[in-house]
């Protein structure tokens, strides 16, 4: 099993684009027991990622209880780093 982080990372090389609440749910099934998925822990991966320029924000919205979603997607040269260092 990888680390959290590096599931995080890995899961925008595999889907278009998401937010934290679409990582939280993909990776539910495997890292449901870790306390760092929680969604403060997994902005901050997130936005440490796109801070050092392997991911970067594609859109905005507000979900039904008015709290802003914000999604990212791995630019081809961010996801060809993140596969380089994490591998499958």
């Amino acid at each position: 099993m990888k680390p959290l982080n590096y599931a995080i990372l890995k899961h925008f090389t595999k889907v278009n684009e998401a937010c934290a609440d679409d990582v939280i749910q993909a990776l539910q099934g495997q890292y449901g027991n870790f306390k760092a998925l929680k969604k403060p822990a997994v902005i901050e991966a997130i936005m440490t990622a796109e801070a050092n320029g392997l991911l970067q924000e594609t859109r905005y919205e507000l979900d039904a209880n008015g709290e802003l979603k914000v999604y990212y997607q791995a630019h081809e040269e961010g996801a060809a780093t993140i596969n380089q260092y994490i591998p499958d």
